[in-house]
């Protein structure tokens, strides 16, 4: 089955439809490594990674990888933030699948459905995350996250009022770590987009 680029979707579920497959015949401008291009430890961690998400090649891994130290540098700020942060889990895959639909991103949209299923991300969530901040159901604390995200991608800052109502419900330190997980998933669905990373097979 031929893969689209990893930078454009258009749902959430894990169909190929008319635009994935204008798209799929885009060669990756970076080709994924193996041993000789990754070197022995970032072709270990590919390895590891790849299993973890439940595919024999994370591309994401193993184009990044051939950046060397660089990219583990990377994977520990990347792990750090996910799922070494201190927000609830919940709430990060909620702010990842938002950053992800936003910049349809289908790379990060494919692996977050699924991690996002652990942290009790259902689909009738997954739809309302599509909807956005304004769709009923939310809890209030999610309607501000969801806010504050959709400002600092769309406009790269948050205003005064959606900062206050955020503040309500997390502590400086996960103000903090909000605003550098939007970016850093933001940066990583550009940097999908450019790289031309295609979408991984479960």
């Amino acid at each position: 089955m031929p893969q689209a680029t990893g930078g454009r979707r258009g749902s959430y579920d894990n169909s190929t439809g008319e635009d994935d497959a204008m798209v799929s015949q885009e060669r990756p401008r970076i080709t994924p490594g193996r041993l000789r291009e990754l070197g022995p430890v970032n072709w270990a961690a590919w390895q590891v990674l790849s299993r973890a998400s439940g595919t024999a090649d994370a591309q994401l891994f193993s184009t990044l990888g051939r950046a060397g130290r660089l990219f583990r540098g990377w994977l520990h700020f990347s792990g750090t933030l996910m799922p070494g942060g201190r927000l609830r889990r919940h709430d990060t895959e909620l702010v990842i699948l938002r950053v992800a639909h936003l910049r349809d991103c289908a790379y990060e949209t494919d692996h977050h459905i699924r991690l996002g299923r652990r942290a009790g991300v259902t689909p009738e969530i997954l739809e309302r995350i599509r909807a956005g901040a304004d769709a009923a159901g939310w809890a209030d604390k999610h309607r501000a996250l969801l806010t504050a995200v959709d400002q600092l991608v769309r406009t790269r800052d948050i205003d005064d009022a959606a900062w206050t109502h955020l503040s309500t419900y997390y502590d400086d330190r996960r103000l903090i770590e909000i605003v550098l997980l939007v970016n850093q998933y933001e940066g990583l669905a550009a940097t999908i987009a450019t790289l031309r990373i295609r979408r991984d097979e479960f």
